[in-house]
């Protein structure tokens, strides 16, 4: 009869007293080994879509993402990141990077305690037009909307760092909009009292969970 390994894996072996059979041999080694090595796949849904059943511990690649997943017995959940290297955000006009020289915005998805999370860094300047002068584009910062990989399932509120100049506070508030555009709110006209118009706001130190 077929023993098991001496580590309690449940990993199948023919004994000598089974009948020879090379192909319930193999595949019983093969589907035993298979959902304990980190298996790879395109997406999530692909993975979710091949393992119907998964079991606590097993492990998976998910390519697309670059991210490694486990299934802790009640949900996949990531495990760590692989390398993202820093993407620089493309910025509607009126604005402009290296904002009092804090370098240029760019962000990366990095895994935080296990949650996909966007990495923000860089600064940006903020010419301020119109009679009064306001925000540009109503105070949303990227000319295009980030990839979806990066963008948050509901609204990511995070604050951040801004110039005294022209402005009577020393941070802003920025969201992070799920349909992946990043907005700076709170700002004023140049005739409000008070008067938030900042010439250059800091991305450093800003995080959003996905």
């Amino acid at each position: 009869m077929p023993g098991t390994d001496d580590y309690g894996q449940d990993i199948p072996w023919l004994d000598n007293s089974d009948t020879p059979d090379l192909r319930a041999g193999t595949k019983g080694l093969a589907d035993a080994l298979t959902p304990r090595s980190v298996m790879r796949f395109s997406t999530a849904a692909e993975r979710n879509a091949t393992i119907t059943s998964p079991v606590a511990g097993m492990v998976a690649f998910l390519a697309t993402d670059k991210l490694f997943t486990g299934y802790d017995g009640a949900a996949w959940v990531v495990l760590a990141a692989g390398t993202s290297s820093w993407a620089t955000i493309s910025l509607a006009s009126g604005f402009s990077h290296n904002g009092n020289a804090n370098g240029t915005l760019q962000y990366r998805v990095v895994s935080l305690f296990g949650e996909p999370t966007v990495m923000l860094r860089g600064g940006i300047g903020v010419t301020y037009s119109g009679s009064p002068s306001s925000i540009p584009n109503g105070g949303v910062i990227t000319a295009s909307a980030l990839p979806t990989s990066a963008r948050p399932t509901d609204l990511r509120t995070v604050t951040g760092a801004c110039s005294t100049t022209n402005s009577d506070v020393l941070s802003v508030k920025i969201d992070a909009q799920p349909g992946g555009h990043i907005e700076i709110v709170g700002t004023t006209t140049s005739t409000a009292n008070p008067k938030i118009q900042p010439p250059w706001i800091s991305f450093n130190g800003c995080y959003y969970s996905l």
